[in-house]
């Protein structure tokens, strides 16, 4: 779950990652626990869309108008923001709607951004994903998809940038995903309780720890968090000089096409989280044992689902690896074969 998170920091073409789990394991604070890594960004200062004033394509339309006038910018720095979608949100507070207070002060059509808009070049976090409305479910898609949000509301029409890293997390006990949106997902992991005994009371005792001195510890994790925060972004300087060779990017694809996975989605986001890894390990080649670490997270969501299967996806995903990396087949389990019925006895609660 971590490695997922920071890859998608350190490349964020990856499509983001979808945090599957049980209850208590720490998604959410895990997602949230991000945003004091994420590095700082250019952007047009006091622009709600975090426009990148060297690039005039992917501004707002009030920086887009100035800059194509001519208009020097004011520049300044900001982190990489996380916007993070409520759960009872509405479309207009995604959207973003009329501004009634212009409206009403000086009787102009304005428009007022939403969530999308102040995503754009970030993260944008949903919580209980698998409960989304669908007509949410159906506006994130559009943006996901093409980059860009377009609101056409009472005379107001305003098309702006929204680019973002859809991070979604939620409990499969409480509901299914719809495929489309699954399929948007960069990388998926399914999180466990943790059985270690050591492990579990390392947790809690660092979770005392903070309850009661919150202030001592984070000073006493202050400096690993240093050196996680710049190695974030010296990832991000070494990504444009990653290359892979061409026999693992056949490699990929036959993996790919083994595994049946519609599209050609899964092949880029093997490919991209594999050369992110390479960057965060300070390494301009990426090798076959990185596609080894993320080609579970980036294929598994991908395949499809057959209810009568005897092994999971993950697991598929690892035996095809095998076959295609190091030549080892290795034969399915076949699906045991359901127990019969014992004969209903009369007067039993079974033969009510």
């Amino acid at each position: 779950m971590k490695l997922a998170l920071l890859l998608n920091v350190v490349e964020p073409r990856i499509g983001g990652v979808l945090i599957m789990g049980d209850r208590g394991t720490g998604k959410s604070v895990a997602v949230r626990a991000l945003v004091e890594l994420l590095p700082q960004i250019d952007v047009v200062k006091g622009d709600p869309y975090n426009s990148d004033p060297d690039n005039v394509s992917n501004m707002g339309p009030e920086a887009r108008a100035a800059a194509r006038e001519g208009k020097e910018l004011a520049r300044g720095k900001a982190r990489i923001p996380m916007v993070e979608v409520p759960l009872g949100a509405t479309e207009d507070r995604v959207c973003g709607t009329i501004d009634i207070e212009k409206a009403l002060s000086e009787g102009i059509r304005a428009y007022e951004p939403g969530l999308l808009a102040k995503a754009n070049r970030g993260i944008l976090y949903i919580d209980e994903v698998n409960l989304l409305d669908d007509s949410l479910v159906d506006v994130v898609l559009d943006s996901a998809a093409g980059g860009w949000n377009t609101v056409e509301r009472e005379g107001v029409s305003v098309t702006h940038p929204a680019k973002f890293i859809m991070i979604g997390s939620g409990n499969p006990e409480e509901g299914e995903m719809r495929p489309q949106l699954l399929d948007r997902f960069g990388m998926a992991v399914t999180v466990q309780t943790l059985n270690s005994v050591e492990e579990r009371t390392s947790l809690v005792m660092n979770r005392m720890r903070y309850e009661e001195d919150t202030e001592g510890y984070l000073k006493e994790v202050d400096e690993t968090q240093t050196r996680l925060r710049e190695k974030l972004a010296a990832a991000r300087t070494t990504l444009p000089k990653v290359t892979i060779d061409k026999k693992l990017s056949l490699k990929i694809s036959e993996i790919c096409s083994l595994l049946d996975v519609d599209g050609l989605r899964g092949d880029i986001v093997v490919t991209r989280a594999a050369k992110a890894l390479a960057a965060f390990e300070g390494r301009t080649e990426a090798t076959q044992e990185d596609i080894r670490q993320i080609v579970g997270p980036c294929l598994a969501h991908r395949l499809r689902k057959d209810p009568m299967a005897a092994i999971d996806s993950g697991y598929k995903v690892a035996l095809a690896y095998k076959r295609i990396f190091l030549n080892e087949v290795v034969a399915e389990p076949e699906p045991e074969p359901e127990p019969e019925a014992a004969p209903k006895k009369a007067g039993s609660w079974g033969g009510l």
